[in-house]
This record gives structure tokens, C-alpha cells and sequence, in this order.
């Protein structure tokens, strides 16, 4: 089979990483181009939002499955369009992708069909806004309804911030159509995991647990980010926990979204809070998370394709999810100033030595310069190290990213340590 994934970030790099040593799979194809999925496969400069594009290079190079990485692609219908044209790709459609590009949405969603989740309330307009914040007993969290490249979500520390959050989205126009409507929502307490499932709208398996690193530095200070590193399994997540997540949480959902009209196919990734009264739903993606498929991917111990596939053709029922023993770490290595203004283009050096040392390295912000690798994104490397235990796996990554130089190299000293 020939195989093409969307997106070019760590995330689609161990995506095809994994689809690799599938036997199934004869040639990868990738759009835009990453520079560790150009050592292995076909790289092409189709932009992720070129649905007829990418559609055309499908049939052309007579694609067998097509992998979608982000969710902008997903919400702008690519699976309805290749499907439309009888081409095999995986993800939600447009309706489905809606649990992740409508924050309302999804809040309707889980509250329709019993899913725990935080109090909230819809606007579109200033009208009755400071009067819901204050009902609050403390600040509540303001969400853009749209998507906005992961920054539409602020956490105040008063009520003066919120309301001010929540007008400068609704008149302001902060994050322009995408905060045309926000969610006010109260504010959970509690340690987050990332539970992802592949579904084919009826049934649902679920991959290891994660546990991302969202802020910048170290001890979860600085700004957020789109993850600083992660590691899996979440050692939070206990196998009763599991149980519970999954009939209280993805079984409803899954349903849910099949009764709406629109069945839910592909990956369905959950953001948690455990919550004093259990486990609630932070938001949904509808797609693997970055950083975490860079560590859950590694611990599975199957045939991802096959997996895709029986999403595809209904039958994840017939499928296991079997996963190695032990542990993954990531530490992302990203350029000085990140999340904030960052520079380009410095030289990398060491990747070699860093995969000598026990890692795997994914790429995601880097590009080829003549003979060069250099910075190209915030997040540059992902570097990945399993191991028997999480010590083992921490020490191994933490080694083999000492190897990696470029200029204002920026990474957190602390990744994977909350589950120890």
C-alpha cells in the first residue's frame, strides 16, 4: 500500500515513523515536507488547507490510505472530499471534526449525553457576560469557540481579567472569527491526562494513557505552550480509572455523536481533569496530540495501519491495541523565545550522536538548508527514549538531547518527573 500523511510536525513524522514497520505499506508519501519523513519517504509542499490539492496528488500518485495529522484539514472537510472521490483516509468528516473546531459544540455534545465537563455558558455578545463570570466562586476560564492554533483558551487569575479576557475575543476580535463566540466555563482543579481512542463510530480501543508538559519552563511555570514533553503511561491512570473513562466518557460521546448525525471515525483524543469528583472532560481533539503520539506511538506494539484500516471498515471491534511494557519519554527541544517571537534557520548538529545514545528523533520544526539541518519552527526536535522504568526512559532522552546543539537551544530539565 502506499500511505500519505498531512501535516509535517513531530506528530506526523512518528506517524509515519510507526506506519513504516507496517508490512502492509510499500511507499510513504508526506505533505508539507518534513525533514525526518524525507529520510525515509516522498516529500511534497501541498499546504494542509489545499483540499483539492492534496485530493489530486492522492489519485495521481494512486494513494491507498491517507493519514491526516492536524485538525485544520479535518475542519475544513478533507475526509468528506477524498471520500466523495472513493479515496481511503482516516479521520473524522467536517461534522464530526466539529468536537474539536467548536468549543460549543462539544459542550452541547457531552451535555446532551450525561459526559462530565465543567459548568459553562455560550456568548456571542457582551450582553449578561459580567454577571456569569461573577457567579463563578473563582475566575472562570475564557475559550474561543473556533480554533485557534491552540491559543484560544485563557486562564484568568481575577474577575476583572476574565471579563476583560471575554470582551477583548467577543468586541476586540482577539482571535478574529474564531472568538466571534466563546465559552465561559468554570474552572477545574486536578491533575490532566490524554487518553487517545480509535473509533469507526461504534466501537473504540484506546492507546496507552500521557501526560503532556504545557508550560514553558521548568516546575509548570511560564507561559503555555503546544507541549514542552510528555511521557506515557500517565501513572494516574489506573486501570479502574480506565474502565470508567471509558464507559462514562468516550462510549458516550461515541454514541452521542452517531445519534447527532454524524459518527465519529478516526482518532478521538480526550483532554482530562481528575477531578476530586473524578474524571471530566477538558476538551476534545479530533486528532493525535502533539507531543504525546511521540511517546504513545513507540509503546504500541502493533500494526498501525491495520489499525487505521479497521477504523476505515468498522471493525476496530476485531482489532487489539497491544502495547509494550514499559515506559516513553519526549523532551521537545525548541527554539530560544518560544512560545513568544523565535529566530530561524541555526545550524543543528549531533543528531546522530543523539540516536547512538538510545533515542529516537522526531522532527518538527526543522528544514534543510544545503548540506545543513536547520531551526525552522518553536518546536524544533522531539527527542524519545523508552525504558523498563521512567528513570530509565528520563535518563536516556535527557542524555541523548545533550548531544544536540543549535543556537538558544531551549528545553525543560523536568519532563516525565511528576510521574515518578
Amino acid at each position: 500500500m502506499k500511505v500519505l500523511v498531512i501535516g509535517n510536525g513531530g506528530r506526523e513524522h512518528a506517524i509515519a515513523w510507526k506506519l513504516k514497520q507496517s508490512p502492509h505499506i510499500s511507499e510513504i508519501h508526506s505533505s508539507p515536507v518534513n525533514v525526518g519523513i524525507a529520510s525515509f519517504g516522498t516529500c511534497t509542499s501541498i499546504a494542509v488547507e489545499d483540499t483539492r490539492g492534496l485530493l489530486d496528488y492522492a489519485i495521481k500518485n494512486s494513494i491507498d490510505l491517507t493519514v491526516v495529522g492536524p485538525e485544520v484539514p479535518l475542519s475544513l472537510g478533507l475526509v468528506d472530499a477524498f471520500r466523495a472521490a472513493g479515496k481511503k483516509i482516516f479521520g473524522p468528516t467536517k461534522a464530526a471534526a466539529r468536537i474539536e473546531s467548536s468549543k460549543a459544540f462539544a459542550k452541547e455534545v457531552m451535555t446532551k449525553y450525561g459526559v462530565p465537563t465543567a459548568r459553562y455558558k455560550k456568548f456571542s455578545s457582551e450582553a449578561g457576560i459580567e454577571e456569569y463570570i461573577r457567579s463563578f466562586p473563582t475566575p472562570p476560564v475564557i475559550k474561543a469557540d473556533g480554533l485557534a492554533a491552540g491559543k484560544g483558551v485563557t486562564i484568568p487569575e481575577t474577575m476583572d481579567q476574565a471579563i476583560h479576557e471575554a470582551r477583548a475575543m467577543l468586541k476586540e476580535g482577539k482571535f478574529g472569527p474564531a472568538g466571534a463566540s466563546i465559552v465561559i466555563e468554570e474552572c477545574m482543579t486536578g491533575p490532566e491526562a490524554s487518553i487517545f481512542a480509535i473509533t469507526d463510530g461504534n466501537n473504540f480501543k484506546t492507546f496507552a494513557s500521557a501526560q503532556d508538559h504545557k508550560r514553558a519552563f521548568d516546575n509548570d511555570q511560564g507561559p503555555n505552550t503546544g507541549g514542552m514533553g510528555a511521557y506515557a503511561p500517565a501513572k494516574i491512570i489506573t486501570p479502574a480509572l480506565q474502565q470508567e473513562i471509558d464507559e462514562k466518557i468516550l462510549r458516550p460521546v461515541i454514541q452521542g455523536m452517531a445519534a447527532e448525525g454524524c459518527p465519529y471515525t478516526g482518532i478521538l483524543y480526550a483532554g482530562l481533569m481528575l477531578t476530586p469528583q473524578g474524571p471530566k472532560v477538558i476538551e476534545f481533539n479530533c486528532r493525535f496530540g502533539d507531543p504525546e503520539t511521540e511517546v504513545v506511538l513507540p509503546l504500541f506494539n502493533g500494526d498501525l495501519c491495520e489499525a487505521m484500516l479497521a477504523s476505515i471498515n468498522s471493525t476496530v471491534d476485531k482489532i487489539s491495541l497491544p502495547m509494550f511494557q514499559g515506559t516513553a519519554v519526549t523532551v521537545v527541544l525548541a527554539s530560544g523565545g518560544y512560545p513568544d517571537a523565535y529566530e530561524k534557520g541555526k545550524v543543528i548538529t549531533g543528531l546522530a550522536e543523539a540516536e547512538k545514545a538510545g533515542a529516537i528523533i522526531f522532527h518538527a520544526g526543522t528544514k534543510k538548508q544545503g548540506p545543513d539541518i536547520v531551526t525552522a519552527g518553536g518546536r524544533v526536535l522531539n527527542v524519545v527514549a523508552t525504558g523498563p522504568t521512567l528513570n530509565a526512559a528520563i535518563t536516556t532522552a535527557y542524555a541523548a538531547a545533550a548531544n544536540i546543539s543549535f543556537q538558544r537551544k531551549m528545553m525543560r530539565s523536568d519532563i516525565g518527573k511528576k510521574g515518578i
